[in-house]
């Protein structure tokens, strides 16, 4: 007959990450045999912690001691608050009549953020947008706000989000804005080093440093060259009506000379017989057709005439009906190419799920499948900021914005949840949600479903299009 005590002292202990701390394990071999007894720890502290030794013999009647030392690491992973450990005792001769006894390990919280500018200098001359990612190496949340500041206060900022909440061993990436207040229309660049930094409740900031490069919106050069063009524009219009030719007065003399040279015709009277009375003229007027052509009547005169109007008029009809008759060719439509989205981590393509055959159904959702070049596998960036394949658009389901949200196919409505863009981050980001398409629990495997996740540049978040 088997037979075994035990006692945990303490029952209750506490531990800081990166430390450790120990509990005894008292027992007692209450049975009629001689016994050894294997030790192993179970629960959620059980990789941390060691027993030594990991075999007790005892005779009957006999007590042995083992000690259980705990030392989790400084690290996400060591969850904050109390966590239950057990140790199960499994004796030689009856394995079959374990015990299990429980105590209960309290890992005390500690917070470590991390704050880097993505790049830590940026170049504009009427903005810069460096990303900001603030990493969670505690185990407990974090609640932290953000500003921006500069000497001189030369620069405006725009964070986006200024309020983050981060879970434990998570990142969260913000959107900065610097816009300079003044412009710099010629010289040289300049540069304004600047601060984020990471306000937390009860610590001191965390100071994230960067610098705006400002470049000047017309070159050095440039304005030299202005500068002398207007001196010698300015140079010139003062020569010019400094020294004027006047070329009025030979002009007047000429004309004065030529009048007195000329002398009036004489007038001749007309006879009787060559006057008509008033309003009646002597030269028949041709009658012209309809077209207002040439004169039907005379062969000589109108001819002459035809040859130089008609002319004209050929010349321009001519050219009204070349105009006329040549048509604009049509211009093509635009065509948009099909291609597939193949993810970084595991190098397998977007996939509408069970869809295969080519045909789509709403509110199907999005995994990742091998390549295989199927109607379900390929997709068209269209201009209206749609992704579609099989008819349907990529869609946000119920147009959350929670992280979590399932990546879908949907009948195409126009709403913001449909709208998708692929960086050259290689980000595709919903920008409504202002987060990026996640394969679930950084998973690689097919049928690997996808989800709205807040951007956080890991390999199961970056996307390429392929062929």
């Amino acid at each position: 007959m088997s037979g075994l005590w035990t006692s945990l002292e303490p029952v209750s202990a506490t531990v800081d990450p990166g430390g450790s701390t120990r509990v005894r394990l008292r027992l007692r071999n209450t049975g009629d045999v001689v016994d050894e007894y294997r030790f192993e720890a179970v629960g959620p502290v059980a990789p941390w912690t060691t027993v030594e030794p990991p075999t007790l013999r005892l005779y009957p009647g006999t007590t042995g001691t083992v000690e259980l030392t705990f030392a989790p690491p400084r690290t996400p992973d060591a969850t904050a608050g109390p966590n239950p450990y057990a140790v199960r005792i499994t004796p030689t001769t009856h394995p079959e009549a374990t015990t299990v006894p429980e105590g209960n390990l309290t890992i005390t919280p500690f917070t470590e953020v991390r704050a880097e500018l993505v790049p830590p200098t940026v170049k504009g001359r009427f903005r810069g947008r460096p990303r900001l990612a603030v990493d969670n190496l505690g185990n407990t949340k974090v609640t932290a706000s953000l500003n921006g500041a500069d000497n001189g206060d030369q620069l405006a900022y725009e964070l986006r989000p200024s309020n983050v909440q981060i879970e434990p061993g998570r990142a969260a990436w913000i959107d900065t804005t610097l816009k300079p207040r003044r412009v710099i229309w010629f010289g040289s660049k300049e540069q304004h080093p600047y601060t984020v930094s990471v306000l937390r409740s009860g610590t001191n900031p965390l100071p994230v440093n960067g610098t705006y490069v400002q470049r000047g919106l017309l070159p050095r050069w440039l304005a030299t060259f202005l500068g002398v063009f207007m001196a010698l524009t300015i140079a010139f219009v003062a020569l010019w009506f400094a020294y004027k030719p006047n070329f009025g007065s030979k002009a007047t003399d000429l004309t004065a000379v030529a009048g007195g040279a000329l002398s009036p015709a004489p007038t001749v009277p007309l006879s009787p017989a060559a006057q008509s009375p008033a309003g009646e003229s002597q030269v028949p007027v041709p009658e012209q057709s309809a077209g207002g052509g040439q004169s039907q009547e005379s062969d000589t005169g109108s001819g002459s005439g035809s040859s130089g109007g008609g002319g004209g008029s050929s010349s321009s009809g001519g050219g009204g009906g070349n105009s006329g008759g040549t048509q604009a060719s049509p211009s093509k439509p635009a065509t948009v190419t099909t291609v597939e989205i193949i993810g970084f981590a595991s190098n397998r393509c977007v996939d509408v799920t069970d869809s295969s055959d080519g045909v789509g159904h709403d509110g199907t959702r999005l995994q990742l499948w091998d390549c295989e070049g199927t109607p379900n596998q390929k997709w068209r960036f269209m201009s209206d900021g749609t992704v579609r394949s099989l008819g349907l658009c990529m869609d946000v389901a119920n147009a959350n914005s929670a992280d979590g949200t399932a990546i879908q196919v949907a009948k195409c409505s126009g709403n913001p949840a449909q709208q998708f863009r692929l960086n050259t981050a290689h980000d595709l980001t919903n920008p409504q949600a202002d987060k990026c398409v996640d394969a679930t629990d950084q998973a690689t495997a097919n049928g690997t479903k996808l989800q709205l996740w807040t951007c956080e540049g890991t390999g199961n978040q970056k996307w390429k299009k392929g062929s």
